[in-house]
């Protein structure tokens, strides 16, 4: 493939754990364990491929409303996962970051969240950025708060706010521009995930559940964005030059 038809910036909505689990005659929570292989699967298929930032939406501020002991059990993976996959993300030259309302978190969990950031902080080959009690709406909300304020410290005018400006304050601020956002699971909407960031990317939803998202699912997804015509508001008549050269 061809670095100019590669996506930079991919996001995955990673949806059908306990759809998966019902399947299998299991609970639940057993499609949440499943799906940490497929986590493996999907960030080890970006390092290889050279995309350079791979988003995943592992835990929404909506999911508190779901059952007590699965939101518990969804805490506890997220710890296990953080003790057990830091020093590999390490090794392979991941980047971990964080991204979302981390203040719902209990102390133990966020100081384990700012070690695994310092640790991995000086690679560079994949920054994985895992949404965690994140929501769209709150990233917009939180990027307008971090503004207003500096308005209101006479840092800056009204005048003066551009989209850029709210960009430089949105939890994926200096990362790439997204281009993909995948959906597994066969539903198809973004469920408040990467509102602001989502203006132009390009869409892929699959029927495939979560913990069935192999490498070669996700190449699937990256071939069909390379066949796409990105215009960006022109026609298709205006990049058309570029796309041929």
């Amino acid at each position: 493939m061809q670095q100019q038809n590669l996506p930079q910036h991919v996001a995955i909505i990673m949806d059908g754990n306990g759809r998966w689990a019902k399947q299998k005659g299991k609970i639940r929570t057993f499609g949440h364990k499943a799906g940490v292989d497929a986590v493996r699967a999907a960030v080890k298929f970006a390092r290889s491929a050279g995309i350079k930032s791979l988003t995943l939406f592992a835990f929404s501020s909506e999911n508190w409303k779901r059952p007590e002991e699965e939101v518990s059990v969804l805490m506890d993976l997220f710890n296990l996962v953080l003790n057990s996959e830091v020093k590999r993300l390490k090794k392979n030259g991941v980047r971990l970051k964080v991204i979302g309302d981390l203040r719902r978190f209990d102390t133990k969990l966020t100081d384990k969240i700012a070690k695994a950031e310092a640790l991995t902080a000086e690679n560079d080959d994949l920054i994985l950025n895992i949404a965690a009690n994140y929501g769209g709406r709150w990233d917009v909300v939180n990027a307008c708060q971090q503004v207003a304020r500096q308005v209101g410290a006479g840092e800056l005018s009204p005048d003066d706010i551009t989209e850029d400006t709210l960009d430089a304050c949105m939890s994926t601020a200096g990362l790439p521009e997204l281009d993909l956002l995948i959906r597994t699971g066969g539903e198809c909407r973004v469920s408040n995930f990467l509102l602001w960031q989502c203006a132009y990317a390009e869409l892929y939803f699959t029927p495939t559940l979560w913990p069935d998202f192999t490498e070669a699912v996700f190449q699937q997804a990256i071939d069909d964005f390379a066949e796409r015509q990105r215009r960006f508001g022109l026609t298709g008549e205006q990049v058309m030059p570029a796309v041929t050269e």
